[in-house]
């Protein structure tokens, strides 16, 4: 037999021996880190080698360690990736039989086993048909046996592999690019996968097959940091789930935060999103050198016929002054002085992206080391360079993320270091807060040509949210820094102030216009105090649209828009001196009067269902249908309306109830016509004839909404992820005081929320005259105003005591 290697002993051969030394390692108080991952495979080692070797094994034969556990990084639940490697000569009975010995025993223990039984040739064969075969196999390490056997396979492995790196190397980055798109970009997402995720652990082990292949090189800087992060994060969540899991659950991440020694939770993604980071930036740059090389090498041999020979020299087209393109890249020009121009950081970086071109790994360090920083104020061209970068769309993404891994974002913005990497615990939110930010002004971008100052636009959606760094109201804390940050870049103060107003009230426009009364003059008129001009309206119409767009799915519709939209319209024509709007008048519109009508013909509920023009800007969904209700006026009206609408899975919208005086020829009972916006859940609306009677049913009480409800609720799938926040409701002080008391509801949305908060209202003997309906992700917020019997606001004490109700019945709910 060759030589061999592993312990001979039969200590570890037994499994308990190795089981019990196993779990005093991983019950160690030493955190996770490289060197309990080192002892681990050792120790993995030892025992596997002696099993091997107890075994008796037939000449020719190795055990072999491949993928991580080759590479040494073994966590505490990785699974163990193991070949039998033999020469062929040995009989196929001895070989299933040593196979037996040595499996077996790994089962036994409840460890997870990836192996494979195969000679020399099959081995290669099979990693020449199976891209992630030959990955696994390029860190083949040998555990026990013929030595010789183990070095010839690798040697012929890594040959292969540089020979095939012009056509293998291609299909592992298509592989990268398709499970970061199915798994996302770790940098930035809540609950990262820190393996499969772009940025993650598979990333790092691409990285090491590209350097493998003699073709490229992935940047060092950081790396090895940044690997060792998500290794040592993802033992401590093996030990603190007890489970081979890479998924950072965001109800896993305060005690992986302790066993890290990590300050909290949010510390700890940073860590996460900082390596991730590191890894996603190596990938790129690695990616694009890997690319340059191989179109550099198939067109090598036709350019060097054409010159007879003469070495190709790569192409140099000027961007900007000191900047200018080549082999796809933006680079600094021969002449460039970093050293002498403060702003050619900026304007490389303007340049790369409205070229649509990445920013050179190279340059960017080299501006990073050698740049002049800029005065304060800045010259008036750094701060059009900033605004070119930030206008130029998507390719600000790449170019944005190059100058933060020198560290030069940080050094043009001195707050920006706040909200980098920072988390945000929202499941509305798609990205980090930096990320959110930049994302914003993509956003905004195309958007530029709706205002008459895409400059102050631009600038405000990078800093909208920039006061989240900081304690307290985000946007308070914004206002200050984004003053500062102004006049910092050049602007004047008139500009200053009007970018401190745009990120103070970022949030208005949406708030006011889906959880307040439009029809209300007090909420045209607060809104435009606040804002103070037509030209700083359409600025915060324009970033309140770009906002909600870069925040992700759930907070931007057309149902949305056009409601911030009809806000801006009036808050507009109040700017320019013209009254604001006042509640709708009591004769009712064409279509309201014929159902009010009937209704009071009947004495019954009429509706009226139909569709509403579909938007024609291709806005992911419509604006949703509307449904008009008219009915003689009674109690209960809207909770038997919500609930009717939540049995036939409708979701509301917006909603609105009033009272109205009919004509004295129609008679003198008032009645109440309800306009509704609603959309299916899923599947097609419900007929309005069924809608009809089942509403009938449930004002007469013949219908259980409730029960109805309950017995849903008690079905329906639990949600994943944290236990939701209890509901809050308070008295809003703003608002129509003079008309009606504005009660605001949070809380997790659910089937039935708009009815539940309609029977506690109606319970409480007060008058609902109407309902502003505003959905985001999990989390509702729906906002009422309610009236006295007798059309009056509540009294203070009364509208605090109706909220605590409210709050009360929701909790128990």
């Amino acid at each position: 037999m060759s030589e061999t290697s592993g312990t001979s002993g039969t200590e570890h051969s037994q499994p308990g021996g190795y089981a019990a030394a196993r779990l005093s390692l991983l019950q160690q108080e030493a955190r996770p880190g490289p060197s309990r991952r080192a002892e681990l495979a050792r120790l993995t080692d030892d025992w596997l080698a002696a099993l091997f070797t107890a075994a008796a094994p037939p000449r020719g034969t190795a055990l072999v360690a491949v993928g991580g556990y080759g590479r040494g990084t073994l966590s505490p639940r990785s699974d163990l990736d193991l070949l039998l490697l033999h020469d062929g000569t040995a009989e196929p009975a001895a070989v299933a039989a040593l196979a037996d010995r040595v499996w077996y025993p790994v089962w036994d223990l409840g460890l997870a086993l990836d192996h494979s039984v195969r000679t020399p040739a099959e081995a290669t064969k099979t990693a020449a048909d199976d891209l992630k075969v030959q990955l696994g196999l390029l860190d083949a390490r040998p555990l026990a046996g013929d030595r010789g056997l183990v070095a010839a396979l690798r040697t012929a492995v890594l040959a292969d592999w540089r020979n095939q790196a012009p056509s293998r190397l291609p299909a592992l980055h298509a592989l990268c690019q398709e499970r970061a798109e199915r798994a996302g970009e770790l940098p930035h997402l809540l609950e990262p996968d820190l393996k499969e995720s772009r940025g993650g652990l598979r990333d790092a082990t691409a990285l090491r097959a590209v350097a493998a292949s003699w073709l490229a090189d992935a940047p060092r800087d950081g790396l090895a940091d940044a690997t060792r992060t998500l290794l040592d994060t993802r033992d401590a969540l093996h030990l603190t789930t007890g489970r081979a899991t890479d998924r950072l659950a965001l109800q896993e991440q305060d005690q992986v935060a302790a066993a890290l020694g990590v300050l909290d939770a949010d510390t700890l993604l940073r860590r996460v999103y900082e390596a991730g980071r590191t890894l996603a930036y190596a990938s790129d740059v690695t990616w694009r050198d890997v690319q340059r090389v191989l179109r550099a090498r198939s067109a090598r041999p036709r350019l060097r016929a054409l010159l007879g020979g003469t070495k190709p020299q790569p192409e140099r087209t000027p961007l900007a002054e000191g900047v200018v393109e080549m082999d796809g890249e933006a680079v600094l020009a021969r002449t460039a002085r970093p050293e002498r121009d403060p702003v050619l950081p900026l304007r490389a970086a303007a340049a790369a992206a409205q070229a649509g071109l990445p920013l050179s790994r190279h340059a960017v360090r080299h501006l990073a080391t050698a740049a002049k920083p800029l005065p304060a104020p800045w010259p008036a061209e750094a701060r059009e360079q900033l605004i070119t970068l930030l206008g130029a769309g998507e390719p600000t993404l790449a170019v944005w993320e190059a100058l933060e891994a020198e560290g030069l974002v940080t050094r043009l913005l001195p707050d920006w270091e706040r909200v980098r990497c920072r988390p945000q615990r929202n499941p509305v939110h798609t990205w980090t807060v930096d990320r959110h930010l930049v994302e914003t002004a993509v956003r905004a971008s195309a958007l530029t040509r709706r205002v008459g100052r895409p400059d102050l636009l631009l600038v405000a959606a990078l800093l909208h949210d920039i006061g989240k760094g900081w304690p307290g109201d985000h946007s308070v804390a914004g206002e200050t820094i984004a003053r500062d940050t102004a006049v910092r870049i050049g602007f004047d103060a008139a500009d200053a102030d009007v970018l401190a107003v745009l990120v103070r009230h970022h949030l208005l426009l949406v708030d006011t216009a889906t959880r307040r009364d439009l029809d209300d003059p007090a909420t045209v008129e607060s809104v435009a105090k606040a804002v103070g001009s037509v030209s700083t309206l359409e600025l915060l119409h324009a970033l309140t649209e770009a906002d909600a767009l870069a925040t992700g799915p759930a907070a931007w519709s057309s149902w949305r828009a056009s409601l911030v939209a009809d806000l801006v319209k009036r808050v507009a024509g109040a700017l320019a001196g013209d009254a604001p709007r006042v509640a709708r008048p009591t004769a009712p519109g064409a279509a309201e009067e014929r159902l009010a009508v009937e209704a009071l013909r009947t004495g019954e509920p009429v509706l009226d269902l139909h569709a509403e023009a579909a938007p024609q800007d291709g806005a992911p969904e419509p604006v949703g249908v509307e449904l008009l209700i008219a009915l003689p006026d009674q109690p209960g009206v809207l909770p038997a309306v919500a609930g009717v609408l939540a049995l036939h899975r409708l979701t509301v919208r917006s909603a609105d109830l009033r009272a109205i005086d009919l004509d004295p020829a129609f008679g003198s009972s008032a009645v109440l016509v309800l306009n509704w916006r609603v959309a299916a859940e899923y599947g097609s609306l419900p007929q309005a004839a069924r809608l009809r009677a089942d509403l009938v049913r449930a004002l007469d009480g013949s219908l259980d909404v409730a029960a109805r409800l309950a017995e849903r609720d008690a079905a329906y799938p639990r949600r994943r992820g944290v236990k939701a926040p209890p509901p809050r409701v308070t008295v809003a002080p703003t608002g129509s005081a003079a008309r009606a008391t504005v009660i605001e509801v949070r809380a997790q949305d659910a089937p039935g929320l708009l009815h539940r908060i309609g029977r506690a209202l109606e319970g409480a003997d007060v008058r609902v005259r109407s309902a502003h309906v505003s959905t985001l992700g999990a989390n509702a917020v729906d906002t009422v105003y309610v009236t006295s019997g007798d059309g009056r606001p509540l009294a203070g004490e009364e509208a605090a005591e109706v909220a605590r109700g409210l709050e009360r019945a929701l909790s128990t709910a």
